[in-house]
């Protein structure tokens, strides 16, 4: 697979760093960071073969911090097991039990992507939201492959602000995010996976004035920069939400997202043809790409 405007960390060691500072921000990415829709969750689950004899499918979280989409899929009735090499996120993801979702269990399991320990074949589907450039992917490749049960899909799934609106692109530029693709951007897999299926989706978050200034807390750039640094990027986000495009302190306003979807299958099934919906339109490369 292509790895063009594949993230650039620009060593080990700044990755490194960066993975590290998302270790305390558990409860602000849990609150501030958006979720995933019904839309998607459709066209994900649609790929998924049912479990056996009336058990449910079971899935793998992979990087799944505080277990966004892992509740997620235990709403949609699936045994899920959340994996992520932070005990802090993890504990966050165990607490985070959405109202309604009844007593459904979310399993998680400490261990990196690459070598998780969990049994081969014990899962029909494995997902990874918002974190497979953390991963080395010839490494993360195999293991999933070694992890889906025969028909299995992968899916890697990315939340983005929709820059392609020029108010979102100079607030992108301002928080200073990190994790805008470019348009023909395919995610790095090892040779074991296939692309089976592409989708683009359109949606809003609503939030208050605030909490879109405080999620640049959870940007990597915003989490490792000196303390002045950080300060001036939230002064820069006050006014430019409240003085120049004039919203008042509190207000709800709508941010305008697009999600991802790239679906895999081990190389030796047969999947669907590569597809891609919706209306893209152009965008460019912002930096790091570590958030």
């Amino acid at each position: 697979m292509s790895s063009r405007d594949a993230p650039r960390f620009g060593s080990a060691e700044r990755k490194s760093a960066l993975a590290a500072a998302f270790q305390e921000q558990g409860e602000d990415y849990d609150r501030l960071r958006p979720g995933y829709s019904d839309v998607v969750l459709d066209e994900v689950l649609a790929q998924v073969p049912a479990g056996s004899s009336g058990v449910p499918a079971r899935a793998i979280d992979l990087g799944a911090g505080t277990g966004k989409l892992s509740w997620a899929l235990v709403g949609r009735g699936l045994e899920v097991t959340a994996v992520d090499t932070s005990a802090a996120m993890l504990d966050t993801a165990r607490d985070g039990r959405p109202t309604g979702e009844g007593s459904a269990p979310l399993t998680t399991h400490l261990a990196s992507a690459e070598s998780t320990g969990l049994p081969a074949g014990s899962a029909e589907l494995v997902t990874v939201a918002q974190a497979w450039h953390w991963f080395d992917a010839e490494a993360a490749s195999a293991e999933v492959v070694r992890l889906l049960a025969p028909g299995g899909v992968l899916a890697l799934v990315w939340n983005m602000l929709d820059v392609t609106i020029p108010w979102v692109h100079r607030l992108s530029r301002i928080m200073h995010a990190g994790d805008i693709h470019r348009e023909d951007f395919l995610p790095t897999v090892g040779a074991g996976l296939e692309l089976a299926g592409r989708s683009v989706h359109s949606w809003e978050d609503p939030m208050p004035t605030q909490d879109v200034i405080d999620l640049a807390r959870t940007r990597s750039y915003v989490i490792t920069a000196p303390e002045e640094r950080r300060a001036k990027v939230l002064a820069n986000l006050d006014w430019y939400l409240h003085e120049h495009l004039g919203h008042a302190p509190g207000t709800t306003i709508g941010v305008p997202y697009r999600t991802d979807v790239f679906l895999y299958r081990p190389s030796s099934q047969r999947g669907t043809p590569p597809t891609v919906h919706g209306e893209p339109g152009n965008r460019e490369p912002e930096g790091e790409r570590a958030d």
